[in-house]
């Protein structure tokens, strides 16, 4: 099995990485944020590895983060959920926001992501809710969108990204025992202006 890979950008594809290893060129499918930042062609790149086999394909998936692969090696015990699905939802929100989502129960911000419905998004809660429950959130607006998850769910349905919703509840004031309602009250007059 291939763990990681460690070389330089080649080329660059819409959702790929070709990393060229000692002259051997590796295409690694990845998500949006390691084409955003490692996506530079001659830069040198690590990325954490998984590697799908099917009777058929043998494809590369990768990752800037040890973390980013366990979510994404945890999305494919899910029944039905296969690797280019899971690679969506980990472009479509961050490792954190994707967590924080399944351990709270949102459906909400699960459907967000392009191509996951109720259907997919109550699955995911039910399989893995448990496994990701124990998980720590590691940045400090994670571990306040987990404290208040009804808050970002509410923030998600009146249309604002995860991300908005996750950095306006982290600016809620922190030690304070507010009533649901003054908590969206208060994250929306942040998001406000």
């Amino acid at each position: 099995m291939i763990a990681s890979l460690q070389g330089t950008v080649d080329a660059i594809g819409g959702d790929f990485l070709i990393v060229n290893v000692n002259g051997v060129g590796f295409k690694v499918t990845v998500n949006t944020s390691v084409l955003s930042e490692g996506g530079v062609i001659g830069r040198g790149i690590k990325l954490f590895t998984h590697l799908h086999v099917r009777e058929d394909d043998l494809s590369l998936y990768g990752f800037a983060s040890p973390d980013g692969l366990r979510l994404f090696d945890l999305l494919l015990t899910v029944s039905g959920l296969g690797p280019k699905t899971a690679m969506n939802m980990l472009s479509g929100m961050s490792a954190d926001e994707l967590t924080m989502a399944i351990a709270s129960g949102s459906t909400e911000m699960l459907t967000s992501i392009p191509g996951i419905g109720k259907k997919t998004a109550d699955r995911l809660i039910l399989e893995l809710r448990d496994k990701v429950g124990g998980v720590m959130i590691s940045t400090a607006s994670g571990r306040a969108a987990q404290e208040n998850a009804d808050v970002v769910s509410a923030l998600v349905s009146l249309g604002y990204t995860v991300s908005e919703a996750s950095r306006a509840v982290a600016a809620l004031p922190a030690g304070k025992k507010l009533a649901l309602e003054e908590k969206v009250k208060l994250a929306l007059q942040s998001l406000g202006g």
